[in-house]
Protein backbone atom coordinates (compact mmCIF):
# COMPACT_ATOMS: atom_id res chain seq x y z
CA UNK A 1 0.00 0.00 0.00
CA UNK A 2 1.29 3.43 -0.91
CA UNK A 3 0.73 6.33 1.45
CA UNK A 4 0.35 9.80 -0.06
CA UNK A 5 1.20 12.63 2.34
CA UNK A 6 -0.62 15.99 2.03
CA UNK A 7 2.46 17.69 0.59
CA UNK A 8 3.15 14.99 -1.99
CA UNK A 9 2.02 15.02 -5.59
CA UNK A 10 -0.37 12.18 -6.43
CA UNK A 11 1.20 9.84 -8.97
CA UNK A 12 -0.78 9.49 -12.22
CA UNK A 13 -1.58 5.81 -11.62
CA UNK A 14 -3.22 6.70 -8.27
CA UNK A 15 -5.57 9.24 -9.81
CA UNK A 16 -9.00 8.39 -11.24
CA UNK A 17 -9.48 6.08 -8.26
CA UNK A 18 -12.52 4.86 -6.37
CA UNK A 19 -11.94 6.32 -2.90
CA UNK A 20 -13.61 5.71 0.45
CA UNK A 21 -13.56 8.99 2.37
CA UNK A 22 -13.81 9.47 6.13
CA UNK A 23 -12.07 9.37 9.49
CA UNK A 24 -12.23 5.57 9.83
CA UNK A 25 -11.10 5.65 13.48
CA UNK A 26 -11.10 1.98 14.41
CA UNK A 27 -11.95 0.72 10.90
CA UNK A 28 -15.00 -0.99 12.42
CA UNK A 29 -17.64 -3.04 10.62
CA UNK A 30 -19.50 0.08 9.51
CA UNK A 31 -16.33 1.55 8.03
CA UNK A 32 -15.58 -1.78 6.38
CA UNK A 33 -18.94 -1.62 4.58
CA UNK A 34 -17.98 1.78 3.10
CA UNK A 35 -14.57 0.42 2.13
CA UNK A 36 -16.09 -2.70 0.55
CA UNK A 37 -18.46 -0.54 -1.50
CA UNK A 38 -15.59 1.55 -2.89
CA UNK A 39 -13.55 -1.59 -3.56
CA UNK A 40 -16.42 -3.14 -5.51
CA UNK A 41 -16.84 0.03 -7.57
CA UNK A 42 -13.09 0.07 -8.30
CA UNK A 43 -13.19 -3.54 -9.47
CA UNK A 44 -16.29 -3.05 -11.62
CA UNK A 45 -14.86 0.01 -13.37
CA UNK A 46 -11.21 -1.03 -13.49
CA UNK A 47 -10.13 1.83 -11.22
CA UNK A 48 -7.41 2.17 -8.62
CA UNK A 49 -8.73 1.67 -5.07
CA UNK A 50 -7.90 4.00 -2.22
CA UNK A 51 -8.86 5.49 1.13
CA UNK A 52 -8.71 9.17 2.04
CA UNK A 53 -8.46 10.05 5.74
CA UNK A 54 -8.20 13.28 7.69
CA UNK A 55 -5.11 14.06 9.77
CA UNK A 56 -5.39 15.07 12.51
CA UNK A 57 -8.80 13.72 13.45
CA UNK A 58 -11.28 16.63 13.04
CA UNK A 59 -12.46 16.19 16.63
CA UNK A 60 -8.95 16.84 17.91
CA UNK A 61 -8.70 19.92 15.69
CA UNK A 62 -11.99 21.43 16.89
CA UNK A 63 -11.59 20.28 20.51
CA UNK A 64 -7.86 20.36 21.28
CA UNK A 65 -8.53 19.93 25.01
CA UNK A 66 -11.03 17.08 24.64
CA UNK A 67 -10.27 13.91 26.62
CA UNK A 68 -8.42 11.15 24.73
CA UNK A 69 -10.76 9.34 22.33
CA UNK A 70 -8.86 7.54 19.57
CA UNK A 71 -9.52 3.85 18.94
CA UNK A 72 -6.37 3.44 16.85
CA UNK A 73 -3.15 5.23 16.13
CA UNK A 74 -2.66 6.36 12.55
CA UNK A 75 -0.13 3.57 12.05
CA UNK A 76 -2.58 0.93 13.30
CA UNK A 77 -5.29 2.31 11.03
CA UNK A 78 -2.94 2.17 8.04
CA UNK A 79 -2.06 -1.47 8.74
CA UNK A 80 -5.71 -2.40 9.12
CA UNK A 81 -6.57 -0.72 5.83
CA UNK A 82 -3.74 -2.50 4.09
CA UNK A 83 -5.05 -5.84 5.35
CA UNK A 84 -8.40 -4.92 3.77
CA UNK A 85 -6.73 -4.68 0.39
CA UNK A 86 -6.36 -0.92 0.11
CA UNK A 87 -3.84 0.07 -2.55
CA UNK A 88 -3.60 3.82 -1.98
CA UNK A 89 -3.90 5.77 1.27
CA UNK A 90 -4.35 9.53 0.92
CA UNK A 91 -3.84 11.83 3.92
CA UNK A 92 -5.91 15.03 3.89
CA UNK A 93 -4.50 17.73 6.15
CA UNK A 94 -7.30 18.88 8.43
CA UNK A 95 -6.35 22.47 9.21
CA UNK A 96 -7.92 25.90 9.56
CA UNK A 97 -7.85 26.49 5.82
CA UNK A 98 -9.77 23.29 5.13
CA UNK A 99 -12.47 24.19 7.65
CA UNK A 100 -13.21 27.41 5.75
CA UNK A 101 -13.91 25.70 2.42
CA UNK A 102 -17.52 25.46 1.32
CA UNK A 103 -18.84 22.04 0.35
CA UNK A 104 -18.33 22.87 -3.33
CA UNK A 105 -14.84 24.27 -2.74
CA UNK A 106 -13.88 21.18 -0.73
CA UNK A 107 -14.98 18.92 -3.55
CA UNK A 108 -13.18 20.99 -6.17
CA UNK A 109 -9.96 21.51 -4.21
CA UNK A 110 -9.55 18.16 -2.46
CA UNK A 111 -11.55 15.54 -4.32
CA UNK A 112 -11.04 16.75 -7.89
CA UNK A 113 -7.82 18.79 -8.01
CA UNK A 114 -5.86 17.04 -5.26
CA UNK A 115 -7.07 13.44 -5.54
CA UNK A 116 -8.52 13.34 -9.04
CA UNK A 117 -11.19 10.96 -7.75
CA UNK A 118 -13.46 9.10 -10.15
CA UNK A 119 -15.72 7.81 -7.37
CA UNK A 120 -16.26 8.69 -3.73
CA UNK A 121 -17.76 6.32 -1.16
CA UNK A 122 -18.92 7.68 2.20
CA UNK A 123 -21.06 6.71 5.16
CA UNK A 124 -24.71 7.68 5.22
CA UNK A 125 -24.08 10.47 7.75
CA UNK A 126 -21.00 12.04 6.13
CA UNK A 127 -20.82 15.83 6.51
CA UNK A 128 -18.23 18.18 5.05
CA UNK A 129 -17.45 21.78 4.24
CA UNK A 130 -17.59 24.93 6.35
CA UNK A 131 -19.88 24.46 9.33
CA UNK A 132 -20.68 20.91 8.11
CA UNK A 133 -22.82 22.47 5.39
CA UNK A 134 -22.46 19.55 3.00
CA UNK A 135 -24.07 16.11 3.23
CA UNK A 136 -24.38 13.05 1.01
CA UNK A 137 -27.09 14.68 -1.10
CA UNK A 138 -25.04 17.77 -1.86
CA UNK A 139 -21.94 15.64 -2.42
CA UNK A 140 -23.75 13.61 -5.07
CA UNK A 141 -25.02 16.77 -6.75
CA UNK A 142 -21.55 18.36 -6.73
CA UNK A 143 -19.97 15.11 -7.91
CA UNK A 144 -22.28 14.99 -10.91
CA UNK A 145 -21.16 18.48 -11.89
CA UNK A 146 -17.46 17.80 -11.33
CA UNK A 147 -17.34 14.34 -12.87
CA UNK A 148 -17.13 11.86 -10.01
CA UNK A 149 -19.78 9.42 -8.83
CA UNK A 150 -20.89 9.10 -5.20
CA UNK A 151 -22.28 6.26 -3.13
CA UNK A 152 -23.51 6.68 0.44
CA UNK A 153 -23.48 3.40 2.35
CA UNK A 154 -26.26 2.55 4.80
CA UNK A 155 -25.35 1.97 8.47
CA UNK A 156 -24.41 -1.48 9.68
CA UNK A 157 -26.43 -2.63 12.67
CA UNK A 158 -25.91 -5.28 15.34
CA UNK A 159 -28.79 -6.11 17.66
CA UNK A 160 -30.70 -3.09 16.40
CA UNK A 161 -27.90 -0.60 17.15
CA UNK A 162 -25.92 1.27 14.51
CA UNK A 163 -22.22 0.51 14.71
CA UNK A 164 -20.17 3.64 15.32
CA UNK A 165 -16.86 4.65 16.82
CA UNK A 166 -18.83 6.27 19.64
CA UNK A 167 -20.51 3.07 20.82
CA UNK A 168 -17.19 1.23 20.62
CA UNK A 169 -15.58 3.89 22.81
CA UNK A 170 -18.45 3.47 25.27
CA UNK A 171 -17.93 -0.30 25.34
CA UNK A 172 -14.21 0.11 26.04
CA UNK A 173 -14.87 2.68 28.76
CA UNK A 174 -17.22 0.16 30.38
CA UNK A 175 -14.63 -2.62 30.19
CA UNK A 176 -16.68 -4.56 27.64
CA UNK A 177 -13.75 -5.29 25.36
CA UNK A 178 -15.47 -8.39 23.96
CA UNK A 179 -18.25 -6.21 22.53
CA UNK A 180 -15.69 -3.75 21.20
CA UNK A 181 -13.90 -6.61 19.46
CA UNK A 182 -17.14 -7.82 17.89
CA UNK A 183 -17.87 -4.35 16.47
CA UNK A 184 -14.29 -3.83 15.31
CA UNK A 185 -13.98 -7.38 13.91
CA UNK A 186 -10.72 -7.81 15.89
CA UNK A 187 -9.49 -7.15 19.44
CA UNK A 188 -9.09 -3.54 20.50
CA UNK A 189 -5.38 -2.87 20.94
CA UNK A 190 -3.02 -0.22 22.26
CA UNK A 191 0.35 0.19 20.58
CA UNK A 192 3.36 2.06 21.87
CA UNK A 193 7.01 2.08 22.86
CA UNK A 194 7.80 0.36 26.16
CA UNK A 195 8.68 2.90 28.83
CA UNK A 196 10.69 2.62 32.04
CA UNK A 197 8.46 2.30 35.11
CA UNK A 198 9.19 1.80 38.79
CA UNK A 199 10.22 -1.85 38.12
CA UNK A 200 8.39 -2.90 41.31
CA UNK A 201 6.49 -5.64 39.51
CA UNK A 202 9.79 -7.38 38.80
CA UNK A 203 10.41 -7.74 42.54
CA UNK A 204 7.03 -9.55 42.82
CA UNK A 205 7.80 -11.93 39.98
CA UNK A 206 5.60 -9.90 37.59
CA UNK A 207 7.84 -7.79 35.32
CA UNK A 208 5.73 -5.54 33.11
CA UNK A 209 6.02 -3.71 29.82
CA UNK A 210 4.65 -0.22 30.42
CA UNK A 211 2.90 1.87 27.77
CA UNK A 212 1.53 5.40 27.94
CA UNK A 213 -2.05 5.61 26.69
CA UNK A 214 -1.58 8.92 24.88
CA UNK A 215 -4.66 9.83 22.84
CA UNK A 216 -6.27 6.37 23.10
CA UNK A 217 -9.73 6.29 24.63
CA UNK A 218 -9.38 5.38 28.30
CA UNK A 219 -10.57 1.86 29.09
CA UNK A 220 -12.19 0.98 32.40
CA UNK A 221 -9.46 0.93 35.03
CA UNK A 222 -8.68 -2.59 36.10
CA UNK A 223 -7.13 -5.91 35.16
CA UNK A 224 -7.40 -7.53 31.74
CA UNK A 225 -6.45 -10.74 29.99
CA UNK A 226 -4.34 -9.66 27.03
CA UNK A 227 -2.26 -10.84 24.12
CA UNK A 228 0.91 -8.92 23.33
CA UNK A 229 2.31 -8.60 19.83
CA UNK A 230 6.10 -8.32 19.69
CA UNK A 231 7.38 -8.49 16.15
CA UNK A 232 5.75 -11.57 14.65
CA UNK A 233 4.95 -13.16 18.03
CA UNK A 234 1.58 -12.95 19.82
CA UNK A 235 2.02 -13.81 23.49
CA UNK A 236 -0.47 -14.35 26.32
CA UNK A 237 -0.43 -12.15 29.37
CA UNK A 238 -2.27 -10.13 31.99
CA UNK A 239 -2.36 -6.35 32.16
CA UNK A 240 -3.34 -3.54 34.46
CA UNK A 241 -4.71 -0.20 33.34
CA UNK A 242 -4.66 2.22 36.23
CA UNK A 243 -2.84 4.53 38.58
CA UNK A 244 -1.31 1.84 40.82
CA UNK A 245 -3.01 2.93 44.08
CA UNK A 246 -1.35 0.34 46.36
CA UNK A 247 2.27 1.15 45.50
CA UNK A 248 1.89 4.87 44.81
CA UNK A 249 -0.80 6.53 42.74
CA UNK A 250 0.11 7.88 39.32
CA UNK A 251 -1.36 11.04 37.84
CA UNK A 252 -2.32 9.41 34.52
CA UNK A 253 -3.39 5.81 33.99
CA UNK A 254 -0.68 3.57 32.56
CA UNK A 255 -0.95 0.23 30.75
CA UNK A 256 1.29 -2.35 32.43
CA UNK A 257 1.40 -5.71 30.66
CA UNK A 258 2.95 -8.85 32.14
CA UNK A 259 3.74 -11.49 29.51
CA UNK A 260 3.63 -15.10 30.67
CA UNK A 261 6.91 -17.06 30.47
CA UNK A 262 8.81 -14.15 28.98
CA UNK A 263 11.85 -12.36 30.34
CA UNK A 264 13.51 -10.59 27.40
CA UNK A 265 14.36 -6.89 27.57
CA UNK A 266 11.62 -4.73 25.98
CA UNK A 267 12.53 -1.16 26.93
CA UNK A 268 12.40 1.06 23.85
CA UNK A 269 10.68 -1.57 21.72
CA UNK A 270 7.31 -1.07 20.04
CA UNK A 271 4.64 -3.55 21.09
CA UNK A 272 0.88 -3.87 20.71
CA UNK A 273 -1.38 -5.03 23.55
CA UNK A 274 -4.70 -6.64 22.55
CA UNK A 275 -7.46 -6.58 25.17
CA UNK A 276 -9.20 -9.95 25.39
CA UNK A 277 -11.28 -9.83 28.60
CA UNK A 278 -11.92 -7.61 31.62
CA UNK A 279 -11.17 -9.45 34.88
CA UNK A 280 -11.73 -6.99 37.72
CA UNK A 281 -11.67 -3.32 38.71
CA UNK A 282 -8.54 -1.64 39.96
CA UNK A 283 -8.30 -1.84 43.77
CA UNK A 284 -6.10 -0.60 46.57
CA UNK A 285 -4.83 -3.34 48.86
CA UNK A 286 -3.85 -3.11 52.51
CA UNK A 287 -0.45 -4.69 52.01
CA UNK A 288 2.05 -5.67 49.36
CA UNK A 289 1.49 -9.34 50.27
CA UNK A 290 -2.22 -8.99 49.54
CA UNK A 291 -1.37 -7.31 46.22
CA UNK A 292 0.97 -10.17 45.28
CA UNK A 293 -1.71 -12.73 46.12
CA UNK A 294 -4.24 -10.98 43.93
CA UNK A 295 -1.71 -10.67 41.10
CA UNK A 296 -1.28 -14.43 41.12
CA UNK A 297 -5.07 -14.87 41.07
CA UNK A 298 -5.34 -12.39 38.20
CA UNK A 299 -2.71 -14.30 36.23
CA UNK A 300 -4.58 -17.58 36.71
CA UNK A 301 -7.85 -15.98 35.58
CA UNK A 302 -6.16 -14.45 32.53
CA UNK A 303 -4.71 -17.80 31.52
CA UNK A 304 -8.16 -19.34 31.80
CA UNK A 305 -9.78 -16.54 29.79
CA UNK A 306 -7.20 -16.91 27.02
CA UNK A 307 -7.26 -20.71 26.91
Amino acid sequence: MRRHQPDQAISPDARDAAIALGNFDGVHLGHQAVIASARARAKARGLAFGIAVFEPHPRRFFEPDAPPFRLQSSAQRARTLEMLGVNELFDISFDAALTQLSDRAFAETILTQRLGAAHIGVGYDFRFGRGRMGDVISLARIGEALGFSVEAVAPVEIEGAKISSTIIREAIAAGNVERAAALLSRPWAVEGVVQHGFARGRTFGFPTANLELGDYVRPRLGIYAVRVRIGGARLAGVASVGVNPTIGALVEPVLEAHIFNFDAELYGKRIEVEFAAFLRDEAKFDSVDELKRRMNEDAAKARAALA
